[in-house]
């Protein structure tokens, strides 16, 4: 069969040949069809023993070859100056049914010259946790890389306790990281930098060449993406978990799942990651540390935005500084359209605000409360405080001032707000499940997590006590 891959644009300064490593009974256990079509590639075929090669990482491709990239980047704030592929290979490139080049990366597939000690292998449950997250995003229409496959290696990998191996297959506008850039900054390696600009151009952002400064319109729009990104993390109650700047991309698309979640009962300061011991990466710092990680991004291009180090300087203030009302207004329309507001109001925010108090006072449930709104149900199952009536009386008013009728701000509302989310306690029933050979309630739950707003009572309820995930890994 002819194969869609061809070999990545690399020179060797930035990814490094690396062999997956040899796994002698590989087994395919999920395969995104819809995903494998659209890419060029025989669903069918890689159901074969030949595709479940390839997605293993033992086929391999004449002038394909897998490869390494390269990337530094600050991980809680401290910087490390090479980190890289650890456990990952780019297989190569394709283009899709709509024209667009995506990279096909393998995620512990063996060990890589940036592996810095590590196995550069993966446990199965870290894998089906990103397969079920991103499809599970990509369905409540959140930018994200996309999972094609998973496949057990038939290996046992050592953790805190032995494991299954497995490896995903992930699907990506690009790997182009915030650290992609830092690793040749910090080398003064201007050649590459300019090499990276014209890169992330062509895949992201072609218009760009029209600009009086290309990179600057590159910025700009790096810029506006990361601003959205975030307001639908913060509109659908996801923490990302592990915000460092190589797991920032400038494709706009959330990548690198980890330590990830969704909020049930909604907290400002909710931390998952069992590595995040200060909060940074806290639910409510999100935004903050996007900005953060975009000013590190300037740093590395300063030179770009003009020759004189002080001007470059005062033009990357004013851009980044934009970041803060691209946010703000990206979020306020996300949540205007959670509580069927269809024009802008001076007093929206006010009545948004005064929502999320009261949801952090009362333990309220983050999805369920605005499916509640949407089904003009009680807040709660007992008797509902004074306050939530007061703010559902003044809401109420507010959605007579609009110029839409009950109807279409109903209908907009449903749109809106899931039903079914990838609650942690489902995505630990799957794992369980699947680590003991059983993938059924894997499959059963990425089905569901495919239509999100199609109510379904099985899945829409939050955990019960003893079901709580309070704390999730990174699986590395």
């Amino acid at each position: 069969m002819h194969l869609p891959l061809r070999r990545a644009p690399f020179p060797a300064s930035m990814a490094v040949e690396a062999d997956p490593a040899s796994f002698a009974t590989p087994r395919l256990v999920a395969l995104n069809e819809l995903l494998a079509e659209t890419l060029g590639f025989s669903a069918e075929w890689l159901k074969s023993r030949e595709g479940v090669s390839l997605l293993s990482g033992q086929a391999r491709i004449d002038g394909v070859p897998a490869v390494a990239q390269a990337y530094a980047g600050h991980q809680f704030g401290q910087f490390v100056p090479q980190l890289g592929d650890g456990r990952a290979h780019l297989l190569g490139i394709v283009t899709d049914d709509q024209g667009q080049v995506r990279d096909m990366q393998l995620k512990g597939s063996g060990p890589t010259p940036f592996s810095r000690r590590g196995d550069g292998l993966a446990a199965l449950g870290p894998v089906l946790r990103e397969y079920l997250v991103s499809e599970a995003m990509a369905a409540l229409g959140v930018p994200t890389t996309r999972a094609l496959a998973a496949v057990t290696t038939g290996e046992t990998i050592w953790r805190d306790k032995p494991q299954p191996g497995a490896i995903l297959t992930r699907i990506a506008s690009s790997h182009l990281r915030v650290g992609t850039f830092q690793y040749f900054a910090a080398r003064e390696n201007r050649e590459a930098l300019a090499f990276l600009c014209d890169l992330a151009i062509d895949r992201h952002d072609p218009a760009a060449r029209e600009a009086e400064n290309p990179v600057r319109a590159l910025y700009e729009t790096v810029v506006a993406r990361q601003a959205r990104l975030v307001a639908d993390w913060m509109s659908v109650g996801f923490v990302h978990g592990v915000m460092n700047t190589d797991n920032m991309a400038l494709s706009g698309e959330t990548i690198d799942y980890g330590p990830c979640a969704f909020l049930d009962v909604y907290r400002h300061d909710k931390v998952f990651s069992s590595i995040d011991r200060n909060g940074r990466y806290a639910y409510g710092n999100q935004p903050r540390l996007a900005g953060w990680n975009l000013a590190r991004l300037a740093e590395t291009l300063l030179p770009f935005f003009d020759p004189d180090e002080e001007r470059a300087l005062a033009w990357a203030q004013d851009a980044l500084g934009r970041f803060q009302s691209l946010y703000e207004h990206a979020w306020l329309a996300r949540m205007r359209s959670k509580l069927g507001l269809t024009i802008e109001g001076i007093q929206d925010k006010a009545l948004i605000d005064a929502l999320l108090q009261l949801m952090e006072n009362e333990a309220l449930d983050w999805t369920l409360t605005f499916r509640r709104l949407t089904r003009n149900e009680p807040l709660t199952d007992g008797p509902a405080s004074e306050a939530l009536e007061r703010w559902r009386t003044d809401w109420e008013a507010r959605r007579a001032s609009e110029p839409a009728s009950r109807k279409e701000q109903d209908a907009q509302m449903q749109q809106n707000n899931p039903a079914v989310i990838a609650r942690n306690h489902r995505v630990a029933e799957a794992i369980a499940a699947a680590e003991t050979g059983d993938f059924s309630v894997f499959e059963a739950l990425l089905q569901r997590l495919r239509h999100p707003f199609e109510s379904d009572d099985a899945y829409e309820q939050p955990p019960s006590p003893e079901q709580i995930v309070h704390a999730t890994f990174c699986g590395t």
